[in-house]
């Protein structure tokens, strides 16, 4: 079962550019619940609890509770707007999730034992297609990452979907076997060398060769 992470909040009333900017200079931020065929839950959070999780990486495909008065609400990220400049989190939007539902969600492939890969040691290049796939999952299932053994691959292999074990209750959107990674051979440079010494030798000669014969013919 994914790991679910609370979030604090207050519930709001107002919204507008000018609520908006009140919320920040007290370093809060607005923040909306969606979905599940429910009215929008508008809502206030310490920004400083935001750009932690946000900042921790893989933020849209992780679980949260937002905790308003006491009560949880489980949600999933979905939209998250930066300042500009510093990237600090303006405004957060969640989707709330029900049971029985499935989502769709991008999760980030890892590479494990890269150093036990018999390609890789022999000078093969890791050439990755996808750093993250797409896949319906039921709330609960949402795994960290899709984790791939690098243990077995060889130089010139492809690494498709079907190569790798994944949970049962999760479906890639994408229905074919895709590619998502290769192990390419390794780029060898062969140096061209000119034989310029040989060139100027046979230049010399040759001008000596003309200077003889024009030398000869005087005589």
């Amino acid at each position: 079962m994914a790991e679910v992470i609370q979030l604090p909040a207050e519930a709001r009333e107002r919204g507008g550019k000018g609520a908006a900017r009140a919320m920040r200079r007290e370093g809060r931020i607005p923040a909306v619940i969606y979905g599940d065929k429910k009215d929008v839950t508008m809502l206030t959070m310490d920004v400083r609890h935001v750009a932690r999780e946000y900042n921790k990486g893989a933020f849209f495909s992780r679980l949260f509770e937002v905790v308003v008065d006491g009560k949880a609400e489980r949600v999933l990220p979905r939209d998250v707007q930066l300042h500009p400049v510093t990237d600090v989190p303006m405004h957060a939007d969640f989707l709330r999730l029900s049971k029985g539902v499935k989502i769709r969600i991008n999760i980030p492939v890892t590479f494990t034992n890269e150093e036990e890969s018999v390609g890789l040691k022999r000078g093969g290049i890791l050439n990755i297609v996808r750093h993250e796939i797409e896949f319906m999952v039921p709330p609960d299932s949402i795994p960290e990452a899709i984790v791939v053994d690098m243990g077995k691959w060889d130089v010139g292999d492809s690494i498709h979907i079907e190569d790798i074990t994944l949970p049962s209750d999760i479906t890639a959107t994408i229905d074919r076997n895709f590619t998502i990674a290769t192990i390419a051979s390794p780029v060898v440079e062969k140096e061209v060398v000119e034989d310029e010494d040989a060139e100027g030798v046979e230049g010399e000669d040759g001008e000596a060769a003309e200077g003889e014969a024009e030398g000869e013919a005087e005589e």
